[in-house]
């Protein structure tokens, strides 16, 4: 008997293992998006700061998104089991989060530069002065605030995404049993903070492992070619980063806005209609279709963050009068 239970027991097992091994296969397929935005995200997020802090912000960011993803497992189980209609309110709370903070980067980059033009305008600054307008670099005495402060805003638009990877997560084993859920849920959180973060800190490097290529020395084929490849990656970093940041700010529109029309029905419904209202076209109709939701996602996550902006500007200028 002892053998027989033993058995069963290992049966069940396998088969828990088969279900998770699933439902992480269909969970991973659906956050594929998600991931990819939460990658661009963080490269743009974490960049900024010296080369030899890179990888330390890297691995602080990873830790506080672990962190995030073992407050947001439990909390998922909690509220699917308990009040399962507060997941899309939720969401669509840190969607608008999203969208706030990508039109609040948009409008400092805009004020930054008004503020250059009208100085250089006005021809009152000097070579230090224009030196500094471009604040890009902090100054050396704030480099310990400045980097934690990138790393406190790098965990909190993480904790908005991996809410959404998990709430997607959740709802593709929504009718497993609660052991299948709980066991996916950790492995879906697991590989995708590695995997973002390694990308990262891949990403993030790139500079440097040109520059170390480029400094090989020897006349071989292999080395002459990984010479110039390094000059190549050493030249293409500060774009890629630039356009990680161009990137990371469509996302936060393109992924809060996406949350915020699923959210409100009649919206999702009208995104649908659109998509399918230029498919017919000819040659480029199937494109179009396809691309069509994610503009509209984006161009109303714009609109949404404007309108937040708006209000907690009001709301700040209020309590300060």
């Amino acid at each position: 008997m002892a053998g027989v239970s033993l058995l069963t027991l290992l049966d069940d097992i396998a088969a828990i293992l088969d279900d998770v091994a699933l439902m992480s296969k269909v969970a991973a397929k659906k956050t594929a998006g998600v991931l990819g935005d939460d990658l661009a995200l963080n490269a743009q997020q974490v960049s900024g700061v010296s080369a030899d802090r890179e990888l330390p912000v890297v691995w602080a960011v990873a830790v506080g998104s672990f962190r995030n993803k073992c407050i947001l497992v439990p909390a998922a189980l909690l509220i699917s089991a308990f009040i399962p209609w507060a997941v899309t309110p939720l969401l669509m709370f840190g969607g608008l989060y999203l969208c706030y903070e990508g039109f609040e980067k948009l409008h400092h980059t805009y004020e930054k530069r008004k503020a250059k033009q009208a100085s250089l305008t006005q021809g009152g600054c000097d070579a230090n002065d224009a030196v500094q307008v471009e604040d890009d670099i902090p100054l050396i005495d704030d480099l310990q605030a400045y980097e934690a402060q990138k790393i406190k805003g790098a965990i909190r638009t993480d904790f908005v995404l991996s809410a959404e990877i998990i709430a997607i997560t959740l709802g593709v084993v929504a009718e497993s049993s609660f052991l299948t859920q709980v066991v996916t849920l950790s492995v879906i959180a697991l590989l995708m903070t590695i995997g973002v973060y390694g990308l990262v800190a891949g990403i993030v490097k790139l500079d440097d492992a040109g520059l170390y290529l480029s400094q090989r020395k020897g006349e071989g084929l292999l080395t002459r070619f990984g010479r110039w490849f390094g000059e190549k990656l050493v030249n293409a970093a500060p774009y890629l980063m630039r356009g990680l940041t161009i990137v990371g700010t469509v996302a936060m529109f393109m992924v809060g806005g996406g949350i915020l029309t699923h959210g409100l029905h009649w919206m999702s419904v009208q995104i649908e209609t659109a998509a399918l209202w230029v498919e017919p076209l000819a040659l480029i109709g199937p494109v179009l279709s396809f691309l069509t939701p994610s503009l509209l996602n984006t161009i109303f996550g714009v609109f949404a963050g404007a309108i937040a902006l708006l209000f907690i500007s009001t709301v700040q200028k209020l309590k300060a009068a």
